[in-house]
C-alpha cells in the first residue's frame, strides 16, 4: 500500500510541477492534465500549484508511514567499546 500511495503521490506532484512549468513558459503542451478540464478554465495555476502541495503531502505521509527497522540503524551501535 506504501508503494501505491508513493506513486499517486509522485503522479500528482508530477503533474502539479508539469502544470506549473506549463502556465510560466508553455513548455509540456500534452503533459499538463490540467490544462484539459473545462471546469477549471482560468485557474490552472491555482489547481497546479494545489496538484503539487497534495502530491507532496502524499508522499510524504507515505514515506512517514514506512515500517521501522526493529533494531538499531548501525551494526554493534547498541555495544559499547570497552576500555
Amino acid at each position: 500500500m506504501r508503494k501505491a500511495c508513493e506513486l499517486v503521490g509522485g503522479f500528482l506532484l508530477f503533474e502539479g510541477l508539469v502544470g506549473i512549468v506549463h502556465e510560466f513558459i508553455g513548455w509540456f503542451r500534452l503533459m499538463a492534465l490540467v490544462r484539459f478540464l473545462p471546469f477549471l478554465d482560468g485557474y490552472e495555476l491555482y489547481a497546479s500549484i494545489g496538484l503539487a502541495v497534495v502530491g507532496f503531502i502524499v508522499v510524504a505521509v507515505a514515506e512517514e508511514s514506512g515500517e521501522r527497522p526493529s533494531g538499531p540503524l548501525i551494526s554493534g551501535a547498541d555495544r559499547a567499546p570497552r576500555e
